[in-house]
């Protein structure tokens, strides 16, 4: 007589674990915070789950609760993140450095971060005179500027992606004028590599139109470079 096939579920303490992250993914999705109702429906779970989610995920520093109640991505889940991230932004700096000097423009490293792109690494040209603003940490929105697109195109192609995106990734770069700040050009190049934990691209911001040509090789070779040296 042949046995009955048993179904299996998940231990209890798997399915915490799965609903923890997915709760960490949903603050993730939306730097600008979820209640515990809204997490709940998010996630698909009663409200009651949610809240002892958040409240373990507050207690080890994975989320932050503010004064309104809003649950948001905590300095826990950062510091990780940031461990998987320094070779990223090692490598680059260097790279950034040489960019920035043969082309006389600031020269960054923009990563995703949830719905935005973030300059990681900054790098301004060693000259004197006027020279853009950017700093470390400068957020501006994914689908705007050079750097937000270049790095989105770093992934695989995905259903329903926005058109300007699969057109950097066929390209290999992005060009925008005044998306970021009035009056800039922005240059960007994917770095491509299996191993970055966050999709990054290199890119170029200046204030002089005849720089954006003679970029885009330098840009597209530097962004190159950081890939074979994480590669390696």
């Amino acid at each position: 007589m042949s046995a009955t096939p048993v179904e299996t579920r998940p231990a209890a303490g798997a399915q915490t674990l799965e609903r923890g992250l997915l709760v960490l993914v949903a603050l993730a999705d939306h730097p600008g915070g979820l209640t515990t109702s809204e997490a709940a429906r998010v996630v698909r779970v009663h409200r009651s789950v949610a809240h002892r989610l958040l409240t373990t995920l507050v207690g080890t520093g994975f989320a932050e609760r503010d004064d309104s109640g809003r649950y948001r991505v905590g300095s826990g889940l950062l510091s990780v993140a940031d461990r998987s991230r320094p070779r990223l932004r090692e490598a680059a700096e260097p790279v950034l450095t040489r960019l920035a000097a043969e082309l006389g423009a600031t020269a960054c490293l923009v990563e995703v971060a949830g719905d935005a792109a973030v300059a990681t690494v900054v790098v301004e040209p060693p000259i004197d005179g006027p020279r853009l603003s950017y700093r470390v940490g400068n957020r501006d929105p994914l689908d705007q500027g050079a750097g937000g697109l270049a790095a989105l195109a770093s992934k695989p192609a995905m259903t329903g992606e926005p058109e300007r995106v699969s057109e950097v990734r066929r390209a290999g770069y992005a060009c925008t004028s005044g998306e970021v700040m009035p009056g800039s050009y922005g240059v960007a190049a994917p770095v491509h590599c299996r191993r970055t934990v966050t999709p990054a691209s290199v890119t170029v911001i200046t204030h002089r139109q005849d720089l954006v040509e003679p970029a885009i090789s330098l840009v597209v070779a530097a962004a190159a470079e950081i890939s074979t040296l994480l590669e390696g």
